[in-house]
């Protein structure tokens, strides 16, 4: 089923929708390959935003080094949206457009972003094992400089899963709504653009804001906190917190699940499905569909 082609801000909508009729409709293998490119991709542009930004000293960079981790991560977005992929955070926004229009059934979305989820996982994995992990990247050292730790990459990715695992379920669930509203509006203002050019600035602004607000993306997670726990299980990084050079590792395969992933994904159903897709569906109303 296909809509009417509209202009304005409805037009937005009627892509919305029709995004998430496609994803109903993948075959099996197409939907692997979608999601496990997606859960690279922004598995990719977290790596890139801890090599840039993450390490930075906060006594000599302030914020600015949030804003460097944060300038660089919609990376992962961009490569999602202009060359294609199946992301779940967007799939909130797609999925529920088209459900709301009553052409996708709650069956066929929830198994649709069940694939997303898992293929996602998969692919943030093997950015996180392959190269993370198994590259040493992570373990690469910097010259000794005042307050920084022999590993910076890895001392400040250990940090960041522990600050993300220790969260309360409310506070995680909350920052991931914030996260997933910025998300989808990103994805949403991109359908507006007719130039690459365009998509990108579209895409860049809210995808920033969401990370240097310090907001909580479960795909970003399912790379960060598991390329974490290998990085601080591993004996490179052991020996300097023997050595009491770099922070130990509090963040385990448990609490990421259940501290961490489980209100995360939460809290981004609830900020794409609704204040997105929900919202704009109740302005618009149900779309005009072609004979």
């Amino acid at each position: 089923m296909t809509f009417e082609p509209s202009t304005g801000y409805r037009a937005l909508l009627v892509t919305a929708a029709e995004g998430g009729i496609g994803r109903t409709r993948q075959s099996m293998l197409q939907t692997a390959a979608l999601t496990f490119l997606a859960g690279a991709y922004i598995a990719l542009g977290g790596f890139l935003a801890v090599r840039c930004g993450l390490a930075l000293p906060w006594d000599v960079w302030g914020s600015m080094g949030k804003f460097i981790f944060a300038a660089v991560f919609p990376l992962g977005l961009m490569l999602v949206v202009i060359c294609g992929a199946d992301l779940f955070t967007g799939n909130c926004m797609t999925l529920a457009a088209a459900g709301l229009q009553k052409e996708v059934g709650f069956k066929a979305s929830f198994l649709s972003g069940l694939y997303a989820w898992i293929g996602n996982f998969a692919g943030a994995l093997f950015v996180a094992v392959c190269m993370v992990w198994a590259t040493g990247l992570i373990f690469d050292k910097a010259p000794a400089v005042a307050g920084m730790s022999a590993m910076p990459w890895a001392d400040a990715l250990v940090k960041l899963a522990n600050a993300k695992t220790s969260l309360g379920f409310m506070e995680a669930f909350w920052r991931a709504v914030g996260c997933n509203w910025l998300v989808c509006l990103a994805v949403y203002a991109a359908y507006a653009a007719k130039e690459v050019a365009g998509k990108i600035l579209a895409l860049w602004f809210p995808t920033m804001a969401f990370v240097a607000l310090g907001m909580e993306h479960c795909v970003a997670n399912m790379f960060f906190i598991p390329a974490a726990i290998l990085t601080g299980t591993d004996p490179r990084y052991l020996a300097l917190v023997d050595a009491g050079q770099a922070a130990p590792l509090s963040a385990g395969w448990g609490t990421f699940f259940v501290d961490n992933l489980i209100p995360v994904t939460l809290g981004n159903i609830a900020g794409g499905a609704i204040l997105v897709a929900l919202l704009y569906t109740f302005v618009h109303g149900r779309l005009a569909k072609k004979a």
